[in-house]
């Protein structure tokens, strides 16, 4: 799914000037996709897909080693992370707004997030 990238990068471009910015968070659970230091994995992301948009340490998503960030998103929208590249959509606020699956697009988030705007 790393072709999402280059959406992902489209769909911040696209809104950033409304205060909309995507956030990145590897994470190496889910079939060792993301084996790389921090430093890789941005050369990666940055290199084949042009990514622009913030990318963090690479984290856990679940179980006992799961980041405070993730308890609180799956707190909200409960049921674990099923892969690398599931989506949340978090307000101004900090209430998510929104999940989504692996395979949603960005493209397809964008149409949800115009109804915010």
């Amino acid at each position: 799914m790393t072709p999402q990238y280059a959406g992902l990068r489209t769909l911040h471009n696209d809104n950033k000037d409304s205060g909309f910015t995507v956030l990145g968070f590897p994470c190496n659970q889910f079939g060792e996709q993301e084996p790389g230091t921090d430093e890789e994995i941005l050369e990666f992301a940055q290199t084949n897909f042009d990514a622009n948009f913030p990318m963090f340490a690479k984290i856990e998503v679940n179980g006992d080693g799961a980041c405070e960030l993730y308890q609180e998103l799956k707190r909200q929208k409960p049921g674990d992370i099923t892969w690398n590249f599931e989506k949340f959509l978090v307000g101004g606020d900090g209430e998510v707004l929104d999940r989504f699956e692996p395979r949603t697009t960005p493209e397809e988030i964008g149409v949800v997030l115009a109804k915010y705007k």
